[in-house]
């Protein structure tokens, strides 16, 4: 992980269980900002930081060999913002919309090579011109930054003193802004393509603080990526890159701090 990121976690973990020992260390304390959760509609932003990798479905050829995998992948460690509409349902459920940006970074490593046995051609596959694989070639550093769009059921307990607990779940609608889909050069060029319009389903849980001025809310949330990101190679590109994957799909896993 990066060691800043990490650093920046483990103080905000601390500072939030420092704020939670300080909300309950009083049992006879007044109940903050009583009236704000029955407001119809309230606003606010949050910080995330982001752990995003790829969840890899081989092709059967040309993605293995020796029962081992030939294309694997690295995850990466980074962060996001964004907002928050909430609408409240009733006493127990609301409904959140927290569009955000996420930026990441991810390595795929195609140890492919092995696939120029099949350069004659088989039944269901055209043969192709072997070439030696370079480093450039194996690697593929995947920048990434999304247009996270989540719409979240949320249920809520009530109140203990001046927290509540939650859990949420809903579905995202998801830009890669990087994504290379209307690229003409592929692989073959060292350029990776994957989809720019993704669906996704996300889950989540966390406690609500409330404040004299403000609600603070420590989250986790995990995200998954239904469809298949994979945008093939051209015909002509041999198989060592999109043809050794039957699915890429993204998964990522967010600690967020939430301000209202």
């Amino acid at each position: 992980m990066n060691k800043f990121l990490l650093k920046a976690l483990v103080l905000a973990s601390v500072n939030v269980a420092l704020l939670a020992n300080a909300q309950f260390r009083t049992r006879n304390r007044m109940d903050k900002l009583e009236d704000f959760d029955e407001q119809k509609f309230s606003w606010g932003f949050y910080l995330n930081g982001n752990r995003l990798d790829y969840r890899i479905v081989l092709n059967p050829r040309y993605g293995s060999s020796n029962n081992q995998n030939l294309v694997t992948s690295k995850e990466s460690y980074s962060f996001g913002a964004g907002l928050i509409a909430k609408w409240r349902l009733n006493d127990y459920l609301d409904l959140r919309l927290e569009p955000g940006l996420q930026f990441g970074q991810r390595q795929l490593t195609f140890n492919t090579q092995s696939n120029d046995q099949y350069a004659a051609g088989t039944l269901t596959n055209d043969p192709f011109i072997p070439i030696p694989l370079t480093e450039n070639d194996r690697v593929r550093e995947i920048k990434t930054t999304l247009v996270d769009v989540p719409v979240l059921l949320e249920f809520h307990g009530q109140r203990w003193y001046n927290s509540r607990p939650y859990v949420a779940a809903g579905v995202n609608y998801i830009v890669n802004l990087q994504s290379n889909s209307d690229s003409s050069d592929d692989n073959l060029q060292q350029v990776f393509r994957s989809t720019t319009h993704n669906f996704a389903w996300s889950a989540e849980m966390g406690i609500q603080f409330y404040f004299n001025k403000f609600k603070l809310t420590p989250a986790i949330r995990g995200t998954f990526i239904m469809n298949n990101e994979i945008v093939a190679d051209n015909a002509t590109t041999p198989p060592y890159w999109t043809a050794a994957m039957s699915t890429l799909q993204t998964r990522a896993i967010f600690f967020v701090l939430k301000f209202e």
